[in-house]
């Protein structure tokens, strides 16, 4: 039988950048070559512009710029054959393509089919869909173009087996979610049995702003089998080898990289939105609140994971209320991750607040503004650093309190990037046992205390919110799967917490609306999933 080397380019573009990701296109070609002798090198959906490039598609110049790219392109593939993503504009359409570069010619292209317009995704904006299958001989074998949904809907396959293809090589962009990549393999695999013939997978990897992209590219063989899988969140290239013949296209079985559990792909998915939301937006590092808190020591540990201690600050801002055990937890956690660590006390800043608004304030009782005096106090201070060190702060609210408005604008609020805000109270301290089984970092009693603002004395998150544990199955009911009040009622949840958790979210999209941008983990996050109205007549039970 025929052999053929082929590389899967698990790439992490840069959005917008269409020049840099032309070297990284052209210098993976040049790896594949000399390492991996390949002659056909796969690369992910959109990888010359990134994904998703959202409106920059909507500018006049892309055009020129991909035409330029793919120039270059055909000067680099003389003697190996290319399969790469971009846009491309066709007698006034723009279409998302899969283009075929051989012997310095762009020989063919593909439209995707399938424009998702769910979740994150809102393809049907900027592309038109296109309705032709692609069958082409690549290096030897009859192979189909198809593009990321397309493998998810019957009809492409349908039409590439109907036009004679016995390969399908899919190109993608497609987000990490928690359990994601089961669903992929399972599809990949049912596509591949109902064509007959074995399926090339090629994803992406990366942060792209919420969004991280896992990566996870595979080959199954004709009857559904995984024969191969990259190790997931890792840019590399990876070779694999196909045998065939007249009759037969076979896929020489590898090692399986090992799928990671939830947690920590959980885990490894903040790690890597962390990382490039920093370094491809230019930041020197980070700084955050170190509470004493398990929301501030996770955000830590991860800061840490992603970039280095050396680019992370660690700022205790202790007040009247903040107990002891909070500051030795914070200065525990800051020794063992072995990060910049700083104290500055805030009664003087609230003491000048509080001073300056004494005649506004006469005649009424303390209440919820002078706690939020604190929260904006902390907020201010750390502004200041990022301003002066060119520093990115990041916040700490996880989804339990983004979902409810437990969280002050301009206070806990302010800062660049949200790590946790798609991550349930009770998810943050399942990553906490689990980074503290990989090394020690996060005190016992920050995992083990009753969570606290500490904004008043003795005050504990349960004084304004039901349990978290009742918190978080009835925002995952209510968020995620849109389940309405009165059926989350009739799950066995109090009529009392259920109208109240319920009224907390609806009241506080404007909150959310001014949040910032959060790493995404579920199906469902506050960002491109989750689009309400923040003015609305909207009430339970309607």
């Amino acid at each position: 039988m025929n052999r053929l080397s082929i590389v899967l380019a698990q790439l992490n573009p840069v959005v917008g950048d269409i020049p840099g990701n032309t070297r990284r296109v052209i210098a993976a070609l040049h790896e594949a070559r000399d390492k991996f002798a390949a002659r056909l090198v796969i690369f992910p959906e959109l990888v010359l512009c990134g994904y998703p490039p959202e409106d920059l598609l909507l500018r006049p110049s892309i055009q020129t710029r991909i035409a330029r790219a793919l120039r270059e392109l055909e000067e680099e593939c003389e003697d190996i054959t290319v399969v790469l993503g971009y846009p491309w504009r066709e007698k006034g359409a723009l279409y998302n393509m899969a283009g075929v570069i051989e012997n310095g010619k762009l020989i063919a292209q593909y439209a995707k089919n399938c424009l998702p317009n769910y979740q994150v995704f809102d393809e049907k904006r900027y592309f038109e869909a296109g309705s032709e299958a692609c069958v082409l001989d690549l290096c030897g074998i009859r192979t189909a173009l198809t593009v990321c949904e397309d493998i998810w809907d019957t009809e492409p396959m349908a039409q590439a087996k109907a036009a004679g293809a016995r390969l399908m090589v899919n190109i993608n962009a497609s987000p990490f979610h928690k359990n994601k990549q089961l669903v992929r393999q399972r599809t990949v695999a049912a596509r591949a049995c109902e064509g007959g013939m074995p399926v090339i997978y090629v994803n992406q990897v990366g942060g792209q702003d919420e969004l991280v992209f896992d990566g996870g590219s595979m080959v199954v063989d004709a009857s559904g089998e995984l024969c191969f899988q990259a190790q997931l969140f890792v840019e590399q290239l990876y070779g694999v080898e196909l045998k065939f013949d007249d009759s037969n296209v076979q896929v020489v079985p590898q090692k399986l990289a090992p799928m990671p559990d939830i947690v920590p792909s959980i885990y490894e998915a903040l790690v890597v939105g962390v990382r490039d939301y920093v370094n491809k937006n230019g930041f020197s590092g980070v700084v955050l609140g170190l509470s004493g808190g398990i929301d501030s020591a996770l955000t830590l540990a991860v800061a840490v994971d992603a970039l280095g201690a050396d680019r992370v600050e660690a700022v205790m801002m202790p007040f009247r209320y903040t107990s002891q055990m909070s500051l030795d937890d914070a200065e525990e956690e800051a020794r063992l991750l072995g990060v910049n660590y700083i104290v500055i006390g805030i009664e003087p800043i609230y003491d000048a607040f509080c001073a300056a608004l004494e005649d506004e304030f006469s005649g009424t009782e303390q209440d919820k503004t002078e706690e939020n005096i604190q929260a904006r106090a902390r907020g201010v201070l750390l502004m200041a650093i990022s301003n002066k060190k060119g520093y990115l702060v990041l916040t700490t609210g996880n989804k339990s309190e983004m979902a409810v408005g437990y969280a002050t604008l301009y206070g806990d609020m302010a800062g660049g990037l949200d790590v946790l805000k798609d991550v349930p109270k009770m998810m943050v301290f399942e990553l906490c046992r689990y980074r503290n089984e990989v090394s020690s970092v996060i005190p016992e009693s920050v995992i083990t205390r009753p969570p606290s603002a500490e904004l008043a004395p003795n005050q504990t998150d349960e004084d304004s919110l039901p349990p978290y544990e009742i918190l978080d199955q009835i925002l995952e009911l209510y968020i995620e799967q849109d389940v309405a009040a009165q059926d989350i009622i009739d799950r066995g949840f109090a009529d009392e917490d259920v109208n109240r958790v319920v009224r907390m979210v609806d009241l506080n999209e404007y909150k959310r609306r001014q949040a910032a941008v959060g790493i995404r983990i579920t199906e469902k996050g506050f960002g491109r999933d989750r689009r309400y109205p923040i003015t609305n007549g909207w009430r339970p039970g309607d």
